[in-house]
Order: structure tokens, then sequence, then C-alpha cells
């Protein structure tokens, strides 16, 4: 029997034919990476491969480093692999990679939605024999209502409380999910950002993804100087004192996580919005299907169930154990208080 295309080791997905990792979790020569989430890109590698997009994003984050960019769809020959990346429509700049050897094709999905949000490179899927899919929300109880109503209910509420003469603030991941609801938003009044999602978001304004004027908060930046306003903000920031300076003010937090009452209760917020930028159930599924793939492999999430669901359909299904853990632990229903 030939060698597996790729192998599962402690330091992560490794291509034996091509000497690399993808998205390893501990340092190694030569990394592939799907996207600039800290729990995918990781500091410490020899050298780096990510998309042109996401490149920028992964710079920011992990300091200098060896590191190229390479544009969606190209081909590139490492070792006796050939590699590509395609768009996985889960943050800007974010892919799922391709690896060919001697025929045979295996897809590492990295994370991934299907929905298109109007500023993440749409989701494509790739045709493969084996798929490593992420199953972060693998559960049928997930199911996601189209962007647009979720949007129409974030307006709806920033717009009640800033006729109450309220600040809304808004916990949501400061890489991806933050600009992803700056930018389908209308324009209720002024948009205040934490610095951790302002950096993020001005790096990727010069990248030329549409994305509306924002103010970073400083010590200068209040509710009484931006009256009505929106503050997004990354999710450790609510119930912190940095917020007492917009009281009187609301808050909700964004995540998939928020489709669970349960969690939306532990973490004592009123409101949540389910807004995810991971597939859910139907997504997966019909991604899985659009692959063609004969063997699927499942990593963080709900693996145990998703791997008998699949088996059932009659998948060659396995785990594949990683250290990945979400966009980040404050979205986990684990990291939830």
């Amino acid at each position: 029997m030939a060698s597996p295309v790729l192998t599962f080791t402690d330091q992560g997905i490794y291509c034996p034919a091509g000497d690399f990792h993808i998205d390893p979790w501990r340092p190694v020569p030569r990394a592939l990476i799907t996207h600039g989430h800290s729990d995918h890109a990781r500091p410490g590698h020899g050298s780096y491969l990510a998309t042109e997009a996401a490149l920028p994003v992964i710079r920011h984050r992990l300091g200098p480093l060896t590191a190229e960019g390479i544009p969606y769809g190209q081909p590139r020959q490492i070792g006796a692999a050939t590699v590509s990346f395609h768009p996985a429509g889960h943050v800007p700049g974010s892919a799922q990679i391709r690896v060919e050897v001697a025929g045979e094709v295996w897809v590492v999905s990295g994370d991934y939605k299907t929905e298109a949000d109007g500023l993440a490179e749409p989701f494509t899927p790739v045709a493969c024999h084996a798929f490593i899919s992420e199953c972060t929300f693998g559960l049928p109880v997930f199911r996601w209502q189209p962007q647009p109503l979720i949007m129409e209910q974030i307006a709806r509420w920033w717009a009640t409380n800033a006729a109450e003469g309220k600040t809304s603030i808004l916990g949501a991941y400061s890489f991806g999910k933050a600009q992803r609801v700056m930018a389908g938003l209308p324009a209720i009044g002024p948009i205040l950002t934490h610095g951790a999602v302002e950096d993020i978001t001005e790096i990727l304004r010069q990248q030329g993804y549409p994305l509306p004027q924002t103010t970073r908060v400083t010590a200068q930046v209040s509710a009484r100087s931006h009256p009505g306003a929106l503050v997004i903000a990354p999710p450790s920031a609510l119930g912190s004192a940095w917020i007492s300076r917009f009281a009187p003010g609301d808050e909700a937090f964004a995540s998939g996580w928020m489709a669970v009452r349960g969690i939306r209760r532990r973490r004592a917020l009123g409101t949540g919005f389910a807004l995810s930028d991971h597939a859910d159930w139907d997504g997966l599924n019909t991604t899985i299907r659009a692959t063609g793939a004969d063997r699927v492999f499942v990593t963080h999430g709900y693996t145990a169930p998703f791997r008998r669901w699949l088996e059932t359909q009659g998948y060659d299904a396995g785990i594949v154990a990683t250290e990945f853990t979400g966009d980040d632990a404050a979205e986990s229903p684990e990291a939830a208080p």
C-alpha cells in the first residue's frame, strides 16, 4: 500500500513527500499556514508559506519571520508534492490547502464557512480523495440563519440602544468577526474599536478590503464624545473595566456559540447573536459531499459524533487529534463562564 499523502504527528499534519507541515503547533523547518488565527499560525517555524492575502496579518501577529505569499490557485512544487491554496471563506486570506502526490489528492480545510460574507474570499470546494475537515459546529443543532438576518438583528439592537442613550458594546473576535460585522452593518452611528480590533482593521483596509471608517478607542474617546456609538471589542473585554467609559452601555456577543442558550446564560449575557465564521451542520455536510472524497478526517470540535454520523453515510471516517482551539478560547463552550 502506498504511503499516505499526509500523516499525523506530534508536531502537526505532515507531508513526507514534500517534507513540510500544515498549521503545525510545534516549531518545524517548513510550515504551510491556512490563515492568521493564532491557533493555526504559530511562532517559531523556519519558514512560512501562506496566501498573499493572509501574510500581512500573520506578519503583524508573529513579528519578523521568513515567509512567502502565494496567490490562490497557483500550483507550487515542493519536493515530490504539488500544493495549492484555495479560498476557505473563514476570514480574509484564509485557505484550504490542496496536496497532490503521485495523482492522489488530499485537502486540509483549515477553518472554513460556506456562506459568502462580503469580505472574505468566498469558499470554493476542492475535489479530492481525502478531506481533513474541521467540525467546530458538527452537531445538527448548529444551523445558521442567513447573514442578512443576523446583521438586521444587530442593527436593530444598536439603533434601539442609540435611541435610549446607550452605547452598544459588541464582543467579536478581533480578526475576521469584528471586520465582518462592521462591513455588514448600516451606518447607524460611529463605530469605535478596541486597539486589537483596529490594528487588524487597518491592515485589512490597506490591503483593499471594503471596511467603513472606524475610530480607535483612546483615553479621549468615551460615550460622551461619541453618542449612539457601536463599540467592537474582543470578547475578553466584555465585563471589564475597559468598557466603563461607555456607561450607560449594553453588552452583546457575536459567536456561533450564542446559538446555545445555556452558554449565553453562563456568560451572563442578555443579548447574543449567532454569527459564526465556521461552517454549520449543513455547511459541513454539503462541503464533504462536494469534495467527492471517500476518506474524511475530522478535527477540532464535535469530532466523535460527527465521525459516527459520517460513517453512517458511508464514509471512511477518522479523527485527527490537533491542538487547534477555534478562533479564540473565549469562543469555546469550555471557556464560557
